[in-house]
């Protein structure tokens, strides 16, 4: 199998704060629910129409493209379709946009997954769930049909499509220890809509899995991937994928260095140990059973306040030399993202990192 290396374009249709502030001007909000709950009317469709215009172009696809990279990650959310007002208000949907991506990719010769990114109610309570502070998702029988019906669209939608590489089931549904964290970190602007929010059980997980899986192979040809994210219990997916009659799929896990139990006093070494020997091993491990990809990975870390600017340069070259090094043993990776805004934190922004010289320039055989 060909390996693929891409970006993701996270903040072009699913909204995260801290990546642009601009989009969330003269509002209190923090997450995109809350956003379009203050917005009204021409107001709302004029800012989000501004900003997926220009947030991600057809140069920027291009760019992408010159870079060697292969393949795209596409976030898009639940109400992208714009159909069921139940479920899509007060949203602004953005399928065209969904559209024009397809285009752009088959034209440059990218391959594309879709990951749906958010869920009615949430699945996690972060930013990137739609919902800071809630996360209901999985209690609601008809928010789980739901999924399944967009999951559906999607299939008969963009099955066909010479671009498409797979479709991801869900994004980052909660385990207890995430929600437990997060809970404290990200609060809802109304504490009553708040009110019983928990993580996704791992039976929920397997079965929409499954469901998913089932639902999608009837739309969509084997060819296609289905992509699973390990639901943050990586260890838990080795006798689910074992014991199941899947064809074709993806394992997908995130895994960022400043989310690992890192203090002000982790070192470099501890960082190779985590990349090198740690990643390395769950990697192999996994792929005796399943292709996997890194779906999500970036460039922070913590780098001691007493390096030299010539040893931080190093430092963030370093990291990505050894992560890019522990990936080349996976099916593909995508970094996360390729454009960040307005955050002082360093090593979010592909582009930025490519001209920093963190990253190379050219990605694949000749890196």
């Amino acid at each position: 199998m060909s390996k693929f290396r891409g970006v993701n374009l996270g903040e072009w249709l699913v909204l995260e704060k801290w990546m642009d502030t601009s989009v969330f001007e003269g509002t209190t909000a923090t997450d995109e629910d809350e956003l379009c709950r203050q917005l009204k009317g021409e107001q709302k469709t004029e800012r989000f129409t501004t900003h997926r215009d220009t947030f991600i172009t057809k140069e920027d696809i291009a760019y992408i493209k010159a870079t060697g990279m292969n393949a795209i990650r596409l976030p898009v959310p639940h109400f992208l379709f714009g159909d069921d007002p139940v479920y899509c208000n007060p949203y602004v949907p953005c399928l065209k946009y969904v559209d024009t991506l397809f285009s752009w990719a088959e034209e440059f010769g990218l391959a594309v997954i879709i990951d749906i990114h958010t869920a009615p109610d949430s699945q996690n309570g972060y930013d990137n769930g739609g919902i800071c502070g809630v996360s209901k998702w999985a209690q609601k029988p008809q928010n789980i049909e739901r999924m399944l019906d967009v999951l559906q669209m999607l299939a008969e939608r963009y099955g066909k499509r010479e671009s498409l590489l797979g479709i991801e089931l869900l994004n980052e549904p909660a385990s207890e220890e995430v929600w437990e964290r997060n809970k404290r970190k990200y609060m809802p602007h109304d504490v009553l809509r708040a009110e019983g929010s928990s993580f996704v059980p791992i039976s929920t997980v397997f079965d929409f899995y499954t469901r998913g899986y089932e639902r999608l192979r009837k739309h969509m040809g084997e060819k296609k991937f289905v992509v699973f994210h390990d639901a943050f219990r990586f260890n838990m997916f080795f006798n689910f994928f074992k014991e199941s009659k899947f064809t074709n799929v993806l394992f997908d896990s995130h895994w960022y260095l400043d989310m690992e139990g890192v203090t002000e006093y982790t070192s470099t070494t501890a960082f190779l140990q985590t990349i090198m020997v740690d990643y390395t091993q769950k990697i192999k491990e996994m792929q005796n059973i399943v292709p996997m990809i890194i779906g999500e990975w970036s460039l922070p870390h913590n780098i001691q306040h007493y390096v030299s600017p010539s040893q931080k340069y190093l430092s963030y070259r370093l990291m990505a030399s050894a992560l890019l090094y522990t990936w080349e043993t996976a099916y593909g990776h995508f970094f996360w993202n390729y454009k960040v805004r307005n955050w002082p934190q360093k090593g979010w922004d592909f582009k930025e990192c490519i001209e920093k010289g963190w990253l190379p320039s050219t990605f694949g055989n000749e890196m």
